[in-house]
């Protein structure tokens, strides 16, 4: 039996916010087909070098790096620093990202600014970065059938209002139309830009909707499925979106969810 060909052979790959939950998920599923990985992070070096350690002993390559996406000088050296090291970028994975959580009529102004500055301006610099050297770079048919592949992590409040949570669901609603916009706007050079849309991941973000039986079932309520969701799952789909498999996918958000889109308050007839 011949061994299963990597999808992403001799790509490099960006992901943010990747030293821990999806983020770190989608880095070791990106590896584990080939990829190249940058793991960036912002505040947790000992958790990136795990992620790393991690890659490695499956056998694949990249490095850690510390950068602030909110910030542009920090992002424009993190893909200086990439292409110094492996000659180009193919894949950029949007995820860094947070919440800062109020009720609306308390929301600091800080608060507003911090969650908007990572989860949108954030995608935004990182992903204008990656479309420059796209076009750069061109298309070069043994690495990819596109000029490269940009996956933004969104969320499936970018569809579902979120009480409490007005900076976070306002961020991911501009991430979609973020998204949208870049992907109609280079699809003629071929760069793909999708996003991932997760629902409820078991990931340190969320530990309170999943830490006790109790918080368990009542977050089993949302979902159809009937089960949490995990970073592995993003990870196969980021997998897929990123390879050629995806070529003809562009502008999409892929909602990994488990059906939680699917108004499951209507199970029983509403």
């Amino acid at each position: 039996m011949t061994a299963k060909s990597k999808k992403l052979q001799g790509q490099v790959a960006i992901v943010t916010g990747a030293s821990s939950g999806i983020g770190a998920g989608v880095a070791k599923a990106l590896a584990a087909d080939g990829a190249s990985v940058v793991v960036n992070y912002s505040s947790s070096p000992d958790k990136a070098e795990e992620v790393l350690e991690s890659i490695k002993q499956e056998g694949g390559e990249g490095f850690i790096y510390k950068a602030d996406v909110s910030q542009e000088a920090d992002v424009k050296q993190m893909f200086r620093e990439t292409i110094s090291r492996y000659g180009t970028v193919d894949i950029l994975v949007n995820n860094a990202g947070l919440q800062r959580d109020a009720k609306f009529h308390e929301m600091s102004l800080e608060q507003w600014n911090h969650v908007i500055g990572i989860n949108l301006t954030g995608q935004f610099l990182c992903a204008r970065e990656a479309v420059q050297e796209f076009i750069r770079r061109g298309i070069v048919p043994e690495r990819s059938a596109s000029a490269g592949k940009i996956i933004c992590m969104s969320s499936v409040h970018e569809v579902i209002p979120w009480a409490g949570h007005a900076n976070y669901a306002a961020s991911k609603g501009g991430v979609m139309m973020l998204m949208k916009t870049i992907a109609q706007e280079y699809a003629p050079l071929k760069i793909r830009v999708n996003s991932i849309g997760p629902g409820a991941i078991r990931t340190p973000i969320n530990y309170a909707a999943w830490q006790t039986p109790q918080a368990y079932e009542q977050l089993l309520k949302l979902i159809p499925a009937k089960r949490i969701g995990e970073a592995e799952d993003i990870g196969k789909a980021a997998v897929w979106l990123a390879s050629d498999d995806a070529e003809y996918v562009n502008g999409i958000t892929l909602f990994v969810d488990g059906g939680m889109l699917l108004y499951p308050g209507f199970e029983d007839n509403g």
